[in-house]
């Protein structure tokens, strides 16, 4: 029984978002489910916020490896709650914005998260350069043409590309790098991802309709609880 109600209530609201697109008189039905769905989202919040206290206080008592780093997180989280909880330093009142300029939150947001997530993307560019080199070594023939097309689209986004190509005529442009680089992104390279594209929303309508019919189960837990 604790398994039909939520297959009953996928089932419903799967049906009812599918009718909404396709008859009129429906039209405004999913807007009142996202409705819905936002309000089930601040629990989700409350949840998510609770686990994470929970989890990083439990690697705190029994003194797991980093729980330093436990530390920083709670005290950055309690921080972040409260600046924007009680909306410490807004210009406003208690019903402006919680990212209104000036407000301690929208200071913190601006100068510490925002430099870290550009250190992060900054890190990631290594790990990028790194799987790059032993993804294009050119240990087949797809790999040499997955090494020349980036080859190619590197130098074409580069002004020395244009000066190892510039003597080329116009009517052979196409062979310049620069718009070599151009035609593998707006032919092969969109041709693939329009065929990704294609292929995930097949992938998404299968598993739309497994959920709804109740074929898939997973996200109802273990079938043994």
């Amino acid at each position: 029984m604790k398994r039909l109600v939520p297959l009953t209530i996928t089932f419903i609201v799967g049906f009812v978002l599918i009718f909404s697109v396709f008859l009129p008189p429906a039209e405004g039905l999913d807007q009142t489910f996202t409705l819905y769905f936002d309000i089930i989202a601040v629990f989700a919040f409350f949840l998510g916020g609770g686990n994470l206290m929970r989890v990083h206080i439990n690697k705190l008592r029994r003194q797991k490896k980093d729980w330093g780093f436990s530390v920083v997180t709670i005290a950055g989280f309690l921080f972040m709650l409260a600046a924007g909880l009680f909306k410490i330093g807004n210009p406003g009142d208690i019903a402006t914005a919680v990212d209104t300029q000036g407000s301690l939150f929208k200071t913190v947001f601006d100068y510490v998260i925002n430099p870290l997530q550009s250190t992060m993307y900054s890190l990631l560019a290594f790990f990028v350069a790194s799987a790059s080199y032993r993804a294009f070594r050119a240990k087949n023939r797809e790999a040499t043409l997955l090494l020349i097309a980036a080859f190619v689209i590197l130098l074409g986004r580069t002004p020395f590309g244009m000066m190892v190509t510039g003597w080329i005529p116009d009517s052979f442009s196409i062979f310049q790098i620069p718009n070599l680089a151009i035609w593998i992104m707006n032919s092969p390279n969109l041709a693939g991802q329009r065929a990704i594209i294609i292929g995930i929303g097949l992938g998404v309508i299968s598993m739309s309709l497994r959920l709804i019919l109740g074929v898939e189960r997973s996200y109802l837990g273990d079938d043994n609880a």
